[in-house]
């Protein structure tokens, strides 16, 4: 098990809860994402004291699976002190042909919630692209999209091809397809850092994006004793796995099939006999045991 350090994103809309809730230094500047779990070369995740972990998967690739198939995942958290830009995310199929990357999927656990925030996901109802492009012109597009109230402990899976955008007051733990290709269609008129206003991509958004009334999938479970606490599947696709473990003494693990990504939102503990703290990602190589004591909230995440 390696516990594993994030490199730091300080985009226009985050905020400073990150240093708050996990301890996250980023000398003074707002922290929009920490990227937990990554080879994504647009931000690498260090393991403690040793390289970094694409360079550990290149050495030894069958600690994804026994194939040895390419690391599916990122996980992040996410810091929306503002809202974030109306967006969606291209499939496989598009984003290989036309970025150079993976598409995205991706699940949003609510790991915080002022009060009042929420999500925009999907639409309403069936929507015409040109009703689409009309309200994104006029400024009015958020009228087509699905308000959700959030609060701590929800999950969201947002498939790729969903428009969404994360509401301001909300700390998310996502779990993503490992991909950087987002698609903005309406950012509120705001500019970046350069004084200019941000970049849009309203042409390659509307090749993607599906018009259909969203339908939920996201499939969360109960809660169901185990040795050691309690869990309950989050969410399921073909990417990855994700389940929810309360942790409540002594709780060990071992995954033949799959890497295990482990995510403390809460609580304290020791993970292999070593302490742990809230906002600690760890790496476990399939097939490797591990356990977790103490009293805690973690996310484990593995390939389907």
């Amino acid at each position: 098990m390696f516990r594993l350090i994030p490199p730091l994103k300080d985009y226009i809309w985050g905020g400073y809860k990150l240093k708050t809730l996990f301890g996250r230094d980023n000398g003074g500047k707002k922290i929009s994402e920490s990227w937990e779990v990554s080879v994504h070369p647009d931000g690498l995740s260090r393991i403690e004291g040793d390289g970094t972990l694409a360079q550990f998967l290149q050495e030894h690739p069958t600690a994804v699976d026994a194939q040895g198939s390419p690391f599916p995942v990122l996980v992040k958290f996410i810091d929306a002190a503002q809202n974030l830009s109306v967006q969606v995310h291209p499939d496989d199929a598009y984003a290989r042909k036309y970025e150079n990357d993976n598409g995205k999927t991706e699940m949003w656990y609510v790991v915080h919630a002022d009060e009042g925030a929420g999500i925009l996901c999907g639409f309403r109802k069936d929507t015409a692209k040109e009703e689409f492009a009309a309200k994104v012109a006029d400024g009015t597009v958020e009228e087509l999209l699905n308000f959700i109230p959030v609060k701590e402990g929800d999950c969201f899976l947002i498939r790729a091809g969903t428009v969404h955008a994360i509401g301001a007051g909300c700390v998310i733990c996502e779990v993503q397809q490992s991909s950087n290709v987002t698609y903005r269609v309406y950012d509120y008129n705001r500019v970046g850092a350069d004084g200019k206003p941000r970049q849009l991509h309203l042409e390659k958004a509307l090749n993607v994006i599906r018009f259909s009334k969203f339908s939920d999938t996201t499939n969360s479970g109960a809660f169901r004793k185990v040795q050691g606490g309690r869990i309950r599947l989050l969410t399921a696709c073909e990417y990855f796995c994700c389940h929810e473990l309360l942790l409540e003494g002594t709780y060990q693990g071992k995954n033949d099939n799959s890497f295990t990504a482990a995510t403390v939102l809460s609580g304290e503990g020791r993970a292999d006999g070593k302490p742990f703290r809230p906002g600690d990602s760890f790496f476990i190589p399939r097939g490797e045991p591990f356990s977790f004591e103490g009293n805690a909230k973690i996310i484990l995440t593995q390939k389907p």
